[in-house]
């Protein structure tokens, strides 16, 4: 591993969005131009905010948390992830937090992918408007009760959905009863 760790960074290819680079034997992509993402994670009442939405390197809709970038309009790369946070939550669900609090830069998929996420919680949601995202995007909202966020969960998978590993999140607890 130390050859690897010490080896170079090389750059095999680089797009808008993401570049693709090896270093020693390792292989793996991370965000171009410093953008990363901010996870929110909108639970008030007893149900949570989730979205759902067409991703192309699934092939197929994906159940996630409501997410975007941070840096890829015009605040760019300094933009505070609270900010894209709220502003991303609200663009894709129709609601507005009162409350935006950083929980921490998590990693997804360490092996592959360099990038990060800030997971930011948010309370004291008020609805303004359907959501649906931007121009194109396509979201659907889903408002589940976490008691029943199993069943939700078993349903999409039924109905060919993808699920996002951050929603073991919402998991874990049942997930770790014998």
């Amino acid at each position: 591993m130390t050859a690897d760790r010490d080896a170079p960074e090389r750059i095999a290819w680089e797009g808008r969005w993401i570049v693709a680079k090896q270093r020693g034997r390792w292989e793996y992509v991370s965000r171009a131009r410093s953008i990363r993402a901010a996870v929110v994670l909108a639970v008030e009442d007893g149900h949570v905010l989730l979205v759902e939405q067409y991703r192309v390197p699934l092939g197929k809709n994906c159940i996630e948390l409501p997410a975007g970038l941070i840096g890829d309009d015009d605040s760019g790369p300094d933009e505070d992830p609270l900010a894209a946070a709220g502003r991303e939550l609200e663009e894709e669900t129709g609601y507005r937090a009162a409350v935006l609090e950083d929980a921490g830069e998590f990693w997804s998929s360490p092996g592959m992918v360099s990038e990060s996420f800030t997971l930011v919680k948010a309370r004291g949601l008020t609805k303004t408007g359907e959501g649906g995202g931007v121009e194109g995007e396509d979201i659907i909202v889903h408002r589940v009760p976490l008691s029943d966020i199993e069943r939700f969960v078993a349903g999409a998978r039924a109905d060919g959905k993808a699920v996002d590993v951050k929603l073991l999140l919402l998991l874990g607890a049942g997930l770790l009863q014998d």
